[in-house]
């Protein structure tokens, strides 16, 4: 059993804020606690507990990000945010080298990149509900074969609506689905195209729009002339209400480090919806009928720099700051009036914080069964990216 735990605490300003003016807050967050345990080529169950709904239950304040009824606001994950139990290489030698697995339980469907708690940065990426598909029942068949991993997942459409909530899994399991297929070119260095479609994810009884997802990724994780490097490219494309509104993503980010430093660098272009307000950092939930009154482009330039203050008997700690500066662009037509309700179209964000862990390195979430790095490999990556 490898178990760990992380906790960061951050102070945020952004300026400005819906509604104009600039605004300050001091939160904890990605409070969470993470195991692993089990033998391969038998089960192995993943679990992952998150605080936020207790230390941030207003959510992050973070311009540009977006789900789940926040806006400019980065939204608590449910408490149980991965549970997942895993019956490994079911055929053992029987299949040659290859190796099929089955998976069951709370998580990530097969769809997209890593969660952005498990990447270098501390604020997450605009894209992150165009781009990942989590905290959902799901039921996922992995096979591996040489350098090729492919899955296939059923899950429930409904995203969660309060960091307390099940997903919906009478009525709702099984009524969208995801597959995945990833190529190893060498170890660290991989390729990654998935697909997904998701029955009414915004209204939680299934009387909601439809969405299409793909996303194609290409991701370098091993160290370059004696440093540890990391690189993220990433597309991903969401269309809702048979195409009706399309919604698009290219990102890019990378980390170098040296000794205790580490600097990272993350471009990124994204489209997202403009829904009615209940309040400046809220938006209607659930809808009750398609509320999407425009869309934004957001293209945000993100420099971060962190230091390891300390490491010792498996803890350590890491100050940090990042700097944002998002320009805001209306998409087509719509009623939403991007200078009316911030007052300017950029905006300015400032992070400063401490990361501390201990125990384990954080995994990969959503890799499961045969889709799963090696233990030793996931060490690797632990170092690389925290």
């Amino acid at each position: 059993m490898h178990v760990g735990a992380q906790a960061v605490a951050a102070f945020a300003r952004a300026d400005p804020v819906p509604g104009g003016g600039s605004l300050g807050e001091l939160r904890v967050v990605q409070p969470v606690v993470y195991l692993h345990a089990g033998a391969p080529g038998r089960f192995r169950l993943t679990g992952m507990l998150d605080l936020e709904g207790l230390t941030m239950p207003q959510g992050e304040l973070a311009p540009g990000n977006w789900g789940e009824g926040f806006v400019d606001r980065r939204h608590p994950h449910t408490y149980l945010h991965e549970l997942v139990l895993t019956a490994d290489d079911l055929f053992g030698n029987r299949d040659g080298p290859a190796s099929l697995s089955l998976s069951a339980g709370k998580g990530f469907a097969p769809f997209g990149t890593d969660d952005p708690m498990v990447r270098p940065f501390l604020r997450y990426p605009v894209n992150h509900h165009l781009a990942q598909i989590l905290e959902r029942a799901v039921g996922i068949a992995a096979l591996r074969a040489g350098p090729v991993a492919a899955e296939l997942g059923l899950f429930n459409g409904d995203e969660p609506e309060r960091p307390g909530q099940w997903p919906r899994v009478g009525g709702r399991f099984g009524d969208s689905w995801s597959a995945r297929l990833t190529g190893t070119l060498e170890p660290g260095v991989t390729l990654q195209g998935s697909h997904a479609r998701v029955h009414s994810p915004e209204h939680r009884p299934g009387a909601g729009t439809d969405q299409a997802k793909w996303s194609l990724s290409a991701r370098w994780s091993r160290p370059l002339g004696g440093h540890p490097v990391y690189g993220l490219l990433e597309w991903a494309r969401t269309s809702e209400a048979d195409g009706f509104f399309v919604f698009h993503s290219l990102l890019a980010e990378g980390a170098w480090g040296t000794g205790r430093h580490r600097l990272q660098y993350r471009f990124e272009r994204t489209e997202r919806p403009e829904e009615e307000r209940v309040a400046r950092f809220r938006s209607l939930r659930p809808h009750l009928e398609n509320s999407i009154l425009g869309i934004t482009r957001w293209t945000t330039h993100t420099l971060g720099y962190d230091l390891v203050a300390l490491r010792r008997e498996g803890l350590e700690v890491r100050p940090l700051a990042e700097v944002t500066y998002a320009r805001i662009g209306k998409v087509g037509g719509g009623l939403f009036d991007v200078a009316g309700l911030y007052g300017r179209r950029h905006v300015w964000t400032v992070t400063l914080g401490v990361r501390i862990t201990a125990g384990a390195p954080m995994h990969r979430m959503g890799r499961y069964g045969a889709s799963a790095e090696t233990e030793a490999a996931m060490q690797e990556h632990g170092g690389v990216h925290r």
